[in-house]
């Protein structure tokens, strides 16, 4: 009986290492993620700002951009497409406009061709979505 306990017990400590392992890796991908993403807004600081104090610009400041509706930051001036686009952002729907800006919704005022690395989409969607509203790190 003492062997079948021992064994239960090992058997736990194996899974619980394994999960603990796997959360670590999952942690340290989204960084990595995240960390490629930052690079990649290099691409859209001209337009946009994010972080700590961040203003609006020649377009909207992207702060707690998860969960919010399109057209909704507060102070920027939205084309009437955008306005009336109908969709919250999430990974998703931020993934098919930055493929097109000008087909996910038609007449909006973004001048960006758009990106065609879903990977860097993805990274960049990481680095934005961790930005609460008022600047802040989730």
């Amino acid at each position: 009986m003492k062997e079948k306990a021992t064994y239960i017990v090992l058997a736990s400590a194996i899974v619980t290492g394994a999960a603990a392992a796997a959360l670590a890796g999952a942690g340290a991908a989204v960084a990595q993620d995240a960390a490629a993403g930052q690079a990649s807004f290099a691409k859209c600081q001209a337009c946009h700002a994010v972080g700590p104090g961040a203003k609006n610009k020649l377009g909207p400041e992207l702060n707690g951009l998860a969960g919010r509706q399109a057209g909704a930051a507060a102070g920027y001036q939205y084309s009437p497409a955008l306005k009336s686009a109908g969709f919250t952002w999430d990974q998703s729907t931020f993934a098919d406009f930055m493929q097109n800006p000008r087909t996910k919704v038609p007449g909006n005022k973004m001048a960006f061709a758009g990106m065609r690395d879903q990977s860097e989409i993805a990274s960049l969607w990481a680095y934005l979505s961790h930005f609460n509203v008022d600047g802040s790190s989730k």
